[in-house]
């Protein structure tokens, strides 16, 4: 995932929604590739609750995804995001400072909060 967009990049971003746990891993980790994608036999059973790891282990029943499986959720999770970026686009202040706005407004005589609202507005007209 891309840190600063919050965008899927990766399978592994599809990967980690698809089931909890470590389920699957990569046999080479430098090189996150769907040859190189591999499913454990063995998970943690969350619902466990004893002390010895070993007897927390139960056999994975998830199997190995498809690759155009793996890459068309990518590209729907993908096209997803992309449908949004109005509403990232069209993010006014924080309820906090919107209220410091409008509280300095009025001690000063000032337009802040109408001005920075009616930027983001300007900014970022309705579709």
């Amino acid at each position: 995932m891309n840190y600063k967009t919050g965008r899927a990049d990766h399978i592994e971003d599809i990967l980690i929604d698809l089931h909890t746990g470590q389920w699957f891993g990569w046999s080479d980790p430098a090189n996150k590739v769907y040859a190189n994608l591999i499913i454990h036999p063995k998970i943690w059973d969350e619902s466990y609750k004893g002390n010895i790891h070993e007897d927390g282990l139960i056999d994975n029943p998830y199997s190995k995804p498809t690759e155009k499986s793996l890459t068309d959720a990518l590209a729907q999770q993908q096209s997803d995001f992309d449908a949004l970026q109005y509403q990232r686009d069209r993010r006014y202040p924080s309820i906090g400072d919107q209220l410091d706005m409008q509280y300095w407004d009025q001690v000063n005589g000032t337009t802040t909060w109408k001005d920075a609202v009616a930027k983001v507005k300007a900014d970022n007209p309705k579709k």
